[in-house]
């Protein structure tokens, strides 16, 4: 018999695109930005962990805010829209800093926006899933989005190139890919009929203080405990450049990770669906602790074109399927709240061990920072696996 292809739906692709094109945008400046930060603005480490944290806590006050809005309208794509938008704005208003705070404004800005969709962004991507391609829907949106993360720091290499290091001028042109998507957005993304009636979902939906099954919540505190080693890839960046690499090379260092996990993030997501979500999800926390480790023991930068896209399989092998894993807990109608939630808490844990990690940086030693993501985790892993209530998982 003929293994019947799985079919991918058009919301589901043009929602990749979506965050192809805008992570195009944001990836043609993010490997730049801790770059800018030291070199052109001359702000200190500290500073570049600060404005990375407030800009994730920033993300997490509101991603459950406006997932829960949103499952209490039934709209998804109006966040999404806004979301975006703010997004694609907010990467000209770097090119404008004479200072870091105005750097601060504008991942201020940006992570506002992701706190806008991230919610009803994921709600609209389970919508098109069944009980049994939750992990391949997930991890093929995962696919492209990083697809535009590979593309999006090339042409910041190219246009670092012809512009001789002006990397004021990546901030403007980054704005376009930024509004391409949300122009396909606008006009190619539709939602389903049954999640635009107003006035019965407004009476209809609450959240109770029961809503979250207790297999979600432990998953919650293991994500919880893993994210508060989970520093900023600036530092990754930033380790690029502190074991001697040139700022092109360490750009294109960062290319080849998002390459690996653009390719592996659909195949792994498949399999996920095969083998089962948290098998994956643990998986992918051994490989970020071995990583991390040895980013923390390693002196020769020859080391970081491994470690670069052995970095990728980590991403592959948790971001979408953590996602396909609350999706089988879940309901589509609460989906927006449960994905900010969680999106909430990932995001203030990132925030202590972004601030954590420049202090470990500054005051003890680069080492350090990932020593301490690598020990989270371990203990994640293990409170996954050894701790009394992971036969409920």
């Amino acid at each position: 018999m003929r293994k019947q292809k799985i079919k991918i739906p058009k919301n589901v692709f043009i929602l990749g695109l979506v965050s192809f094109f805008n992570d195009v945008a944001s990836e043609m400046v993010y490997p730049v930005i801790p770059i800018f930060m030291t070199q052109v603005l001359k702000a200190s480490t500290t500073a570049v962990g600060l404005v990375e944290g407030i800009a994730e806590s920033t993300a997490a006050l509101t991603k459950f805010i406006f997932g829960y809005i949103s499952d209490k309208f039934q709209r998804r794509k109006p966040f999404v829209v806004f979301g975006y938008t703010f997004s694609a704005i907010s990467k000209g208003i770097i090119g404008l800093a004479s200072a870091w705070p105005l750097v601060l404004l504008s991942r201020f800005l940006d992570r506002l926006g992701k706190g806008l969709r991230t919610g009803a962004r994921d709600a609209l991507l389970l919508q098109n899933t069944t009980e049994k391609n939750k992990g391949f829907i997930f991890g093929f949106h995962r696919a492209l989005d990083s697809a535009g993360a590979v593309l999006g720091p090339i042409l910041g290499l190219i246009l670092i190139y012809f512009f001789a290091d002006n990397l004021r001028a990546i901030f403007y042109l980054a704005t376009i890919p930024g509004f391409l998507a949300v122009l396909l957005l606008i006009f190619l993304v539709k939602e389903k009929r049954e999640n635009l009636t107003l006035q019965k979902s407004l009476k209809k939906f609450s959240l109770s203080s029961k809503f979250l099954n207790p297999k979600v919540k432990l998953f919650f505190v293991i994500s919880f405990i893993f994210a508060l080693g989970n520093s900023s890839d600036a530092f990754l960046i930033l380790r690029a450049k502190n074991l001697g690499l040139t700022t092109q090379l360490a750009v294109f260092v960062y290319v080849l990770y998002n390459l690996v996990q653009t390719i592996l993030s659909t195949p792994l997501g498949k399999l996920s669906d095969k083998i089962g979500h948290r098998k994956m999800f643990a998986f992918g926390l051994l490989v970020f602790a071995f990583v991390y480790l040895a980013f923390g023991i390693i002196k020769n930068p020859l080391f970081l074109w491994f470690l670069f896209p052995v970095y990728g399989i980590y991403i592959s092998a948790t971001d979408g399927v953590s996602k396909a894993y609350l999706g089988e807990f879940i309901s589509e109608k609460e989906a927006g709240s449960v994905y900010g939630l969680y999106q909430m808490l990932i995001a203030f844990a990132s925030f202590f061990a972004s601030f954590l990690g420049g202090v470990l940086w500054t005051k003890i030693g680069p080492s350090y920072t990932f020593y301490f993501g690598a020990l989270m985790a371990f203990t994640s892993f293990f409170v996954l696996f050894l701790g009394k209530f992971w036969r409920k998982i």
